[in-house]
């Protein structure tokens, strides 16, 4: 009897919910535990504004044309609604997931980074862990087995198209990737075409001595600065012959090389980097509401670079060095020895296959005017996708307000688009007009260009994929609340300049530590910022020093790693030994990191 009546009673219970129970609709799916979500009000309740939810009195919303109600799950996926005449039960969709898991996909993605040296597996399982914690708490141990295929569905398709109604965001991802792809193409094509070799020797010309010779290496470093793979290897091989005729050490040359390529193209307005940084910037943006739609990424990007003291300290204390010819560390050792010898001081790595560039060839005009116009036509470009004519007719503004009225205004990926394509095809003219080669290989030439920045995309589109289970899993919310009741907002620029070095270091890769901590700290500072009671444009000052510590950060751990790209390239074009490189250039890296973190980043946050 006691068995029969536990079945009634249980059969009841079923009946009761199927009656009673309707399924939610929740938006912005999935269902985060301790935060802030909409869920859709049955039609059958529609009709009332306010509602009982689970003994709390909450008012409806009009979101996207339904009426919803804010509410902040916890671990129960039952709710229980109520009107003044009606009451139901609803069944979330998900089962809320604790808001710690939010911060496992990127902390597994640095880790892992750690552990394989290796960036784009390391992202890739990165975003396979938050698609496995989605699908657990969606579908239970079948969302972790189908969380490898939502990979491609739902993230790495939705990283370059997020969504075709919106039009923007879609054509912003897109916009960085041909980007990325033609200034590659531009960069192979100049090399190739003698451009670029012929500009390197007519400036290796001005070098007399050890101190002219350093200081016209440093000036080719900072002159070809629009992308650091070229500027590593070009340099490097060029220079080498000088700066052992002028008994330089060959870790200074690589010393030079390696800390002229990044930070230069770090901070230019016209980089292979730029693309990725600006989407970068711009993702962190539409994520803040309080921050203007109409604030260009571009904009955002130019106000941060006060902040950027790393990259720009380099290049001083490089200066300051040649000048009072002074060396410590290993670095002094290596330049003392090498005063006496010619000849490199440890053995050397080969450079392998370097295509020659026969002298007749070699005209700078091939190289200046691509790069010219470029850098001419981003310029117009900006000015032009941005005029106002409201804003130039305002007689009461300067010229430089209203221009940078007019950039902060621009579209960015427009006018990168057209100055690329147009500066590629120039530079395609040029080539085959002089008949220094015909147009099937000057294409090969730009093809070639094209394939070696499949790495750099494929990281890109990785990154935007974990920024998208980052944002679904609210990770930067974690990190504001983890951090708003221990950090103040004037320690956030430090802590983010801190942990871009370690990841930076840890990956060897400034483009991925970039693309980790991006979509997490620009979001997390806003927040943390505004929790503390600071105004807008406070604000704002903490989001552009987080902006260029972030980049700052990334570049100091490159320098330091002993696994970083340019690194290694430094020490190969140089034909240095790369641990000797990586040992006299670390104490400067470190010297130089200390006062920027001291004197620039933490005084910048103490105002």
């Amino acid at each position: 009897m006691r068995v029969l009546n536990f079945y009634k009673y249980l059969l009841s219970i079923l009946l009761f919910l199927i009656v009673n129970t309707v399924s939610a609709d929740v938006l912005h799916n999935p269902v985060i535990a301790s935060i802030e979500n909409y869920i859709v009000v049955p039609s059958s309740m529609a009709h009332d504004s306010i509602f009982v939810l689970n003994g709390l009195q909450v008012k409806s919303e009009e979101i996207e044309g339904q009426k919803v109600i804010k509410f902040i799950p916890e671990h129960k996926k039952l709710l229980q609604l109520a009107t003044r005449t009606e009451k139901t039960q609803i069944i979330l969709p998900n089962q809320p997931i604790p808001l710690w898991m939010s911060i496992l996909p990127p902390l597994f993605a640095i880790v892992l980074a750690l552990i394989f040296k290796e960036v784009i597996t390391s992202l890739l399982l990165g975003v396979f862990v938050g698609a496995s914690i989605i699908g657990y708490y969606s579908f239970g141990f079948v969302g972790i087995l189908t969380g490898w295929l939502q990979i491609i569905e739902q993230y790495l398709l939705k990283a370059v198209v997020p969504d075709p109604v919106a039009g923007e965001v879609s054509r912003g991802h897109i916009s960085v990737i041909v980007f990325s792809i033609l200034i590659g193409g531009l960069v192979a094509v100049i090399s190739q075409n003698g451009g670029m070799m012929a500009v390197v020797k007519k400036m290796s010309k001005w070098a007399k001595n050890a101190q002219s010779g350093q200081f016209v290496t440093w000036l080719l470093g900072v002159a070809i600065f629009f992308d650091d793979y070229a500027n590593t290897l070009v340099v490097g091989n060029t220079m080498r012959p000088v700066t052992d005729k002028l008994k330089i050490s060959r870790e200074k040359l690589s010393y030079i090389v390696d800390s002229t390529a990044a930070p230069v193209a770090a901070i230019a307005f016209i980089t292979t980097w730029i693309g990725a940084e600006l989407d970068y910037i711009q993702s962190g943006v539409q994520q803040i509401a309080e921050i203007d739609n109409n604030t260009s990424a571009y904009s955002i990007f130019l106000s941060s670079l006060r902040y950027s003291f790393y990259p720009i300290f380099t290049l001083i204390f490089m200066l300051i060095l040649l000048w009072k010819k002074k060396d410590f560390g290993p670095m002094y050792k290596a330049e003392r020895e090498a005063r006496q010898r010619v000849a490199p001081i440890d053995g050397k790595i080969e450079v392998g296959d370097i295509d020659k560039i026969d002298a007749p060839r070699e005209k700078m005009r091939n190289a200046i005017i691509p790069v010219m116009v470029i850098v001419l036509g981003t310029l117009t470009g900006l000015v032009v996708t941005g005029y106002d004519a409201t804003i130039w007719a305002n007689t009461e503004t300067g010229f430089f307000t209203k221009l940078s009225a007019t950039i902060g205004a621009s579209d960015s990926y427009k006018a990168l688009l057209w100055s690329s394509f147009l500066g590629i095809s120039i530079a395609v003219i040029l080539t085959v007009s002089q008949r220094i080669a015909n147009l099937t290989t000057t294409i090969e030439w730009a093809m070639e260009g094209f394939k070696n920045m499949l790495s750099a995309v494929s990281i890109l589109i990785l990154a935007w994929s974990l920024a998208i289970v980052t944002e679904q899993l609210h990770t930067s919310d974690f990190m504001a609340g983890f951090m708003s009741g221990n950090v103040g907002p004037i320690w956030v620029p430090v802590i983010t300049f801190l942990l871009a070095g370690l990841v930076s270091f840890s990956t060897g890769s400034s483009w991925s530590t970039m693309a980790i901590l991006y979509p997490i700290m620009l979001l997390s500072s806003w927040k943390i910022a505004m929790a503390a009671g600071y105004s807008h444009a406070e604000a704002m000052e903490v989001f552009y020093n987080v902006t260029a510590c972030v980049l700052a950060g990334s570049v100091l751990g490159d320098h330091c790693s002993p696994i970083s790209d340019t690194t290694i390239l430094s020490s190969l074009a140089s034909e240095c030994n790369h641990i000797n490189h990586v040992k006299t250039q670390l104490p400067y890296a470190l010297t130089v990191g200390a006062v920027s973190l001291v004197m620039g980043t933490l005084l910048s946050s103490l105002g």
